[in-house]
């Protein structure tokens, strides 16, 4: 089933085909994120290397046999929650995604956490994650919790992100949570942490689209 909102189209799924499709494309995506970290890494010679592009691209075309328009966003009929195949933090096809789950909990601050690795397909300085990744993600947070877990839509109006020191690559927790709302505008704010503390921190100010205002 298709649904119409506002400008955009959804596929409305029950969440036991959500969950078919996870067992069947979360596997997949995750070994299209190892083979972007082995391109990365890799040190074979010229050789294993230009075989290796040829496998590749056979699979490309393998894959690309048959196509179809899949929509980048689905609805679970359940909860009416949508979920995307293709956005760059939490998209389940998406292998630049990372695997970044993120958890809701009930309260007035209708906060969120995720905890994931970000490696070296994320460095920016040496040993380090990208900055414009972490504002990525914090953005996906903060517009979450500011969303009350995307079920009742804002888009970002503004964010402000601060860098209090590099955020080192591996293991990491983002957060977020309200800290206010007025009329159609919600203020949320959040962290990016590892072991040691917050590295970065966000706020920002999400505003309800007019479609979404009845």
């Amino acid at each position: 089933m298709t649904e119409a909102i506002g400008n955009s189209s959804f596929d409305v799924i029950t969440d036991e085909e959500y969950q078919r499709q996870c067992a069947v494309y979360e596997p997949f995506t995750d070994a299209v994120r190892r083979l972007i970290e082995a391109g990365i890494r890799t040190g074979v010679d010229a050789e294993t290397l230009s075989g290796a592009q040829t496998e590749i691209e056979a699979i490309v075309d393998r894959l690309l046999a048959v196509q179809k328009p899949v929509p980048s966003i689905v609805r679970l009929a359940d909860t009416g929650r949508p979920l995307s195949y293709a956005n760059p933090t939490v998209g389940l096809r998406n292998a630049i995604a990372p695997p970044m789950g993120i958890t809701h909990h009930d309260g007035p601050d209708g906060r969120c956490w995720a905890e994931f690795d970000l490696g070296l397909p994320y460095e920016g300085p040496p040993g380090l994650v990208h900055g414009g990744i972490c504002a990525l993600v914090l953005d996906q947070l903060l517009g979450e919790v500011a969303s009350a877990g995307l079920t009742k839509p804002h888009f970002t109006g503004t964010i402000t992100v601060r860098y209090l020191r590099g955020t080192p690559l591996g293991r990491v927790r983002a957060e977020a949570w309200v800290d206010r709302t007025d009329g159609v505008k919600t203020f949320a704010r959040g962290t990016l942490s590892d072991a040691e503390g917050v590295t970065v921190e966000a706020d920002g100010i999400f505003i309800r689209p007019q479609w979404a205002r009845g």
